[in-house]
C-alpha cells in the first residue's frame, strides 16, 4: 500500500548515493529558486500557512492561483507539500463558477490563433502556453538534489 500512496501524493525520493543537506540549506535553495524569470515566486511561509517556505504562482489568462506549500522535517529529512489551485471556470450556464482544488496534479493549458504566414497561408500558432510542471518540477529538484524526500499530501498538512 505504501508504493501505491507515494504514487497517488506524487512522493519521490533522492538517490541513495546523495548526501542529505542541512535545514538552512535547503530553505535557502528553495527561496532562491522563485524569481521574475521563473514565472513564480517563493517565500517564507506565514503562521497560518503551516508551511516552512511557500511558492505562488497567478496565471491571469486562466484565472488561476496555484500555491504549492511545503514544510521541512529536519528528523526524517522529508519536504512535506501540499498543491493548491483556486481558479474560475465556465459552468454548463455559461457563468463564471469558483473552484478549488487540492493534492498533486498537472495542468497544461494551451491557447491558438489563427495568423497568416509569411507565404501568406493561414496557419495555427500558439500564443499561450501553461503546465504545472513549470513550478513543480525545479522546486522538487532541488529537494531530491539535496538528499531529501519529496511527500506529497493529499488532505492534511
Amino acid at each position: 500500500m505504501g508504493r501505491l500512496r507515494d504514487r497517488w501524493t506524487g512522493t519521490r525520493y533522492p538517490d541513495v548515493d546523495v548526501r542529505a543537506l542541512p535545514t538552512t540549506e535547503l530553505r535557502e535553495a528553495l527561496l532562491a529558486l522563485g524569481g521574475p524569470d521563473s514565472g513564480f515566486r517563493v517565500r517564507q511561509g506565514f503562521g497560518k500557512e503551516k508551511a516552512d517556505v511557500v511558492a505562488e504562482r497567478r496565471v491571469p489568462e486562466l484565472d488561476l492561483n496555484v500555491k504549492i506549500r511545503m514544510r521541512l522535517v529536519p528528523m526524517s529529512r522529508e519536504v512535506v507539500t501540499i498543491e493548491e489551485q483556486w481558479g474560475r471556470e465556465v459552468s454548463h450556464d455559461g457563468s463564471k463558477v469558483r473552484t478549488y482544488g487540492r493534492g498533486g496534479s498537472t495542468r497544461i493549458a494551451r491557447q491558438w490563433e489563427i495568423r497568416k504566414g509569411p507565404d501568406g497561408r493561414r496557419r495555427l500558432v500558439e500564443t499561450f502556453r501553461y503546465s504545472s510542471r513549470e513550478m513543480k518540477d525545479p522546486l522538487r529538484s532541488a529537494v531530491l538534489d539535496a538528499g531529501w524526500t519529496w511527500r506529497g499530501v493529499l488532505f492534511r498538512f
